[in-house]
Order: structure tokens, then sequence, then C-alpha cells
């Protein structure tokens, strides 16, 4: 449950899995690369614990079962993000904001809610999403937290203390929307103050079952709106 004595202020997305629900095309993207670095694709498990949410460096290094860095790191991101991006424009029905977002979306805006973007994609997809997803309408992109290279991925906390940082709101008062336990476990360890975890019913209880999880929603209609706004 929610903490009633403490006001939030501010949301931090997750993208892929949130905003935008697309894991399918990643798994695709990433089961070529699997079997093209190991010669055989993914399992479940793997994919839940070492695909979703993770940067590309980190799944790149899971599959080679060693380091990739340097121009081999750049080529083979673009593979996989190549083949992900072709499968979005394919799938023109898919390749939309998840149920409920922008009615959300919208809703922020006009309460100027402060709000941000934290994603483990990397700045091409960052760019790909914004231009056909028309995300400047809601956000300042200049404040969307992305794989740089440079900040540590999740699970470490690095990038929602950042996002937290750039809408000026300390992460006790921001809100999380994640779908993905890497990205649970890197707000809870920024201490992010209310996370949501984001999913089919069926995967309720997991979520719940997370250290850090307060609440659970099928979409983003079903976000608790009272959490940001009650005070406003």
């Amino acid at each position: 449950m929610r903490r009633r004595d403490v006001q939030y202020q501010g949301i931090v997305f997750d993208f892929n899995g949130v905003l935008l629900w697309d894991a399918d095309f990643h798994v695709d993207s990433w089961q070529g690369v699997a079997r093209d670095l190991r010669g055989h694709s993914m399992t479940e498990d793997e994919l839940a614990t070492h695909m979703h949410g993770r940067p590309n460096a980190y799944v790149l290094m899971y599959l080679a079962g060693r380091v990739v860095e340097g121009k081999e790191l750049l080529d083979l991101i673009q593979v996989k993000e190549s083949f992900y991006r072709k499968l979005c424009l394919m799938n023109p029905r898919r390749f939309v904001l998840s149920p409920g977002a922008e009615e959300l979306l919208e809703t922020l805006t006009k309460h100027n809610i402060p709000r941000t973007i934290a994603t483990s994609s990397e700045i091409t997809n960052l760019e790909f999403f914004i231009q056909h997803l028309r995300l400047d309408r809601w956000f300042d992109v200049q404040k969307i937290v992305y794989d740089d290279g440079v900040r540590p991925g999740k699970p470490a906390p690095d990038i929602y203390l950042t996002a937290a940082q750039n809408i000026g709101v300390s992460p006790s008062h921001c809100v999380v929307i994640e779908d993905a336990s890497s990205g649970i476990r890197s707000a809870r360890a920024a201490g992010m103050g209310y996370v949501v975890g984001l999913g089919p019913r069926a995967t309720h209880a997991t979520l719940l079952a997370q250290e850090g999880v307060a609440d659970v929603i099928e979409t983003l209609a079903h976000f608790p709106r009272e959490a940001l706004m009650e005070h406003r």
C-alpha cells in the first residue's frame, strides 16, 4: 500500500514494456543474436534474468560469455536494434503507446506533474521512439535518461537517480512504473518512493513479491492517479 504520509511529486516511466508493449519484438531480435553468438536461443528464465530491462552491453556479454566492447559491441548492437526497429515499422498497429498511456500523459501534462523516462534503450532507438511516437508532446527529451554506455544500467540505481535529478524531485518523492525485475531492483536501489509494477494479471503475484513494489496494474489506464494528484 502507498505510504499516506508521503506526497509524491513526480513520476518516472520505464519505456519498453510500460509505455510501449514491445517485449516480443525484443525477444525475437535477441534470439537471432543469441543463435548467431552461441548457436541456440535463450530460455524463458534467461530472458527474464538476462534480457528484459538489461542494457545491450550486458546482454551481449552474457551471450558471448566474455566482454564485448569497441567496434564489435557497436556493430552487434546495431544488428539487433536494426532488426527490432524493422519489426516495429512492419507492425504499425502494434507500434503505438500502450493502453491508457496517452490519456495518462495528457493528464500529467495538464497538471504540470514533473515526469520523464528512464530506459535501457540506446540513443538510436530513443531517437526512433521520439520521432515515430512523438514523445516530445509530453516529455522534455533532454531529461530522458537512456543507455549512454557510460552510466551503469539497470539494476544499478544510477539511471533512476539521474531521472529524479533531471525532473528536480527527490527519489523518495518519485513514483516509478516498471515491468521488469531488473528495473524494479534499480528503482528500489535508488530509493524511489513508490514503485508500481505493470503486467498481465498472471504476473501480478510475482511482481508484488518483489521487494519494494507497492502496487501492480495491468495497464496505464489503471494507474492510481491519486498518488500524484490528490494534493493538486
